[in-house]
């Protein structure tokens, strides 16, 4: 009997776990916290939930920077000053201990996190979300309120796993009144629990579970790093800053990220996430000389380096020529250096990371297993295996799911273990059964953000940032052989800290969070250690922020179709990649205490309708009093500069919420359209079906909000003009088109 061999999907699941680098090491202080409180939460979990699965194969990304720090909190070494806040006996503790605890001990999920555990949402809603009455509620609050929230805002942070220890489901069971004892019984079993985290993947890739990649030690956009100049190439006409040229640097990042995995895992790592899926001919190169066998990144890189685009259907489930150029092993080759290259397929990794959260988790694996059939049956066809690689953050998204998102996860590899046209492979192993890989003779530098390095740089934050860097390095070159050995040693550490990709992330328009001050002190800090370090004096520039200063309103016109789910929650920034996006100026106004709401509007198509999104500075619950309506005014503009209409879009808000909407044409009377969608949580967001708003190609609409209350216009967005989207293929989004190389 012969047995033929039939064509199977391989999954290649790739979970990246990183943190910044919050240490500083001048003072030896963390600044921030999530380090530790992710490995609680996240990192031991993922990995440990395979025991379950012996079937399938994962890899998994750990940024070295990460590794270290995690090492620290293990051997007793990191001081962090809120594990203090939460450590501390309440009776000891000072107003400042308690304005800090206030400050810091509610940043969780609200719904799963804080909302799991009745007495953290009592506290919660008693004493969070009202900065201007801080300092009342930190002298009134009580001791034992204080403890109550030390011990739930860790054991909220913990993992599943870590909640079946026995000691600390007596604690959940007891609820309240938390004593000293309780205390010191949660941080105890912290220290504890993070020791298990390393150990486990070390134990995972021993048996084969897992592989283990890493990323350049200190997360640096490795591109930019060697030459910052190539911003410009990913995006033509980009605004840049001086220019910054260091492949030295790149290299020693890779470097030590490979030898602290072989230190830590015993053994060398085969591949590299690099960070944030950067990629460039000099990097792969580099990459190839330090002996590493494979790269990730994202498909748009794929779609311009080849100069074709990945066509989907209005659900994203990809055409056959789109699947058949993706679901595939590539190798890039130049001269004698060659690196397998393998893209992600970015629909399939957003939805885990960022739709799935608000799906019965039963439907969310079914329908994600549906998804990557239904994309790869027609490689299957030709009779070859599909290579689907899924990449995306490991730690981030699972605040969003109930429980972590466990049950989402045993139920989609339990489908996938069970399914023989599936297979759950590591990198290393799905290249490793690639006969014939397909040929990369270039590779477009970008990330997995657009395809180019936009977060990083060209924004008026992001090359001030540059600019310091390029000084402190410049410093660096002139002073470090004028010192000691540990003063040079010392002085480069903070040099290739301060090129790690997070803190320009937080730079720019694109990104904002409750710790954006943090983030850029902890910036300009690292900077001046390297002064400091050299036995000089930091420049005075460093001292005055990044973040904030005064800018011009931002504008960026749509780059790619977006399929958002409207639902009024703000589940993150990735979800309208490509929108046009308007950022407010909220620096530059004459009139001194202007009331502001409006911080962030967003707009853009796909083939069928129009999205728009509002992101509030103040929640609508605090200024949607009387008669409040939000008004989205849309006005179609021919080719040859002519309107025929004007649409108006008026939602009544009552309370914070919709309370009803009409849609009117050139103020006729209101027609109701079920094809239309509205809803408002924390952000605003209203889908309306291009038909109804009399759009033809190579047209324009013109977009522009407005908050009205009695009648009286409260805030607006754009203050003056309007928001401009482009009625065009997709494939004419870009902001040049993409050229073959």
């Amino acid at each position: 009997m012969i047995i033929v061999d039939m064509p199977v999907i391989r999954i290649l699941f790739l979970w990246h776990m990183h943190q910044p680098y919050y240490k500083d090491l001048v003072t030896g202080e963390y600044r921030l916290p999530w380090v530790r409180l992710h490995a609680l939460k996240d990192y031991y979990g993922m990995v440990k939930l395979l025991d379950e699965f012996p079937g399938l194969h994962q890899t998994f990304n750990l940024v070295p920077s990460l590794i270290a720090q995690i090492q620290e909190y293990v051997d007793g070494t990191a001081r962090d000053p809120f594990l203090q806040a939460a450590a501390q006996p309440a009776q000891e503790m000072e107003f400042g201990d308690k304005l800090f605890a206030l400050q810091y001990l509610f940043q969780a999920n609200a719904d799963n996190m804080i909302g799991r555990y009745p007495r953290y949402r009592e506290l919660w809603q008693e004493f969070n979300g009202r900065p201007q009455e801080m300092h009342a509620i930190a002298r009134k609050i009580s001791p034992g309120d204080i403890t109550d929230l030390q011990v739930l805002s860790q054991i909220a942070w913990m993992d599943e796993f870590f909640l079946d220890d026995p000691d600390i489901q007596e604690l959940i069971r007891k609820g309240r009144r938390y004593s000293l004892e309780d205390q010191q019984l949660v941080i105890a079993k912290e220290r504890a629990f993070l020791a298990r985290v390393l150990p486990a993947y070390a134990d995972a890739a021993r048996r084969g579970s897992i592989e283990i990649s890493t990323s350049p030690f200190y997360h640096p956009i490795l591109p930019l790093v060697c030459d910052n100049d190539i911003g410009g190439v990913s995006h033509h006409g980009l605004p840049l800053p001086r220019r910054f040229r260091h492949p030295e640097d790149a290299r020693e990042q890779i470097q030590r990220g490979l030898a602290l995995h072989e230190k830590v895992f015993g053994i060398r790592p085969r591949g590299m996430w690099p960070s944030e899926g950067s990629v460039s001919n000099e990097t792969l190169a580099i990459a190839h000389e330090l002996g590493l066998q494979w790269v990730a990144t994202d498909e748009g890189v794929l779609c311009r380096s080849l100069g074709t685009t990945l066509e989907r259907d209005s659900s994203g489930t990809l055409l056959a020529s789109a699947a058949e150029q993706l679901y595939q092993v590539f190798r890039w080759q130049q001269g004698s250096a060659q690196m397998n290259v393998l893209f992600r397929d970015h629909s399939l990794s957003d939805l885990i990371g960022f739709v799935y959260s608000g799906v019965p988790a039963r439907n969310a694996a079914e329908d994600f297993l549906h998804r990557v059939k239904q994309s790869a049956e027609a490689v299957l066809q030709k009779g070859k295996n599909a290579v689907v690689p899924v990449i995306l953050d490991g730690e981030n998204a699972w605040e969003s799911y109930p429980q972590s998102g466990r049950e989402f996860l045993r139920r989609l590899y339990s489908a996938i273990e069970q399914d023989p046209s599936l297979q759950a492979l590591t990198m290393s192993e799905a290249i490793a059964l690639e006969p014939q890989p397909g040929k990369l003779a270039s590779i477009h530098p970008g990330s997995w953000i657009n395809a180019n390095f936009d977060v990083w740089i060209g924004a008026p934050e992001d090359n001030t940032s540059w600019d310091h860097l390029s000084a402190a390095h410049d410093f660096y070159v002139e002073n470090s052989e004028k010192v000691s050995s540990q003063q040079k040693a010392l002085a480069y550490e903070e040099l290739l800290i301060a090129e790690g990709s997070d803190w320009n992330w937080w730079y720019g328009p694109e990104h904002h969070s409750a710790n954006d001050r943090e983030f850029d002190e902890l910036y300009r800090k690292h900077l001046s250690n390297i002064y400091l370090a050299l036995g000089g004096a930091a420049p005075d520039v460093l001292a005055q922020p990044i973040a904030g200063a005064p800018v011009k309103p931002q504008f960026t016109p749509q780059t790619a179709y977006i399929h958002p789910k409207i639902d009024g929650r703000n589940i993150g920034y990735f979800e309208w990649l490509g929108a046009a996006t308007h950022v407010a100026d909220r620096h530059s106004s004459s009139m001194h205490g202007r009331l502001f709401l409006l911080d962030t509007a967003y707009a853009g198509i796909d083939e069928a309708n129009l999205y728009c999104r509002l992101d509030f500075i103040v929640p609508p619950m605090e200024w949607a009093t009387g008669d409040t309506r939000l008004i989205v005014a849309l006005e179609p503009v021919f080719a040859d500069g002519t309107s025929a209409a004007a649409y108006r879009l008026d939602v009544e808000i009552l309370s914070g919420q919709v309370h009803g909407w009409t849609f009117c044409n050139n103020g006729h009377a209101p027609e109701p359209s079920a094809s239309i969608h509205v809803a408002l949580e924390s952000i605003f967001e209203c889908q309306i079906p291009l038909a109804l708003l009399n759009t033809e190609q190579d047209s324009t609409l013109r977009i522009r909000f407005s908050l009205w209350r009695d009648k009286l216009p409260l805030d607006a967005l754009p203050q003056e003009g309007a928001i401009d989207v482009k009625i065009v293929p997709e494939g004419a989004l870009s902001p040049l088109p993409y050229a073959k190389p």
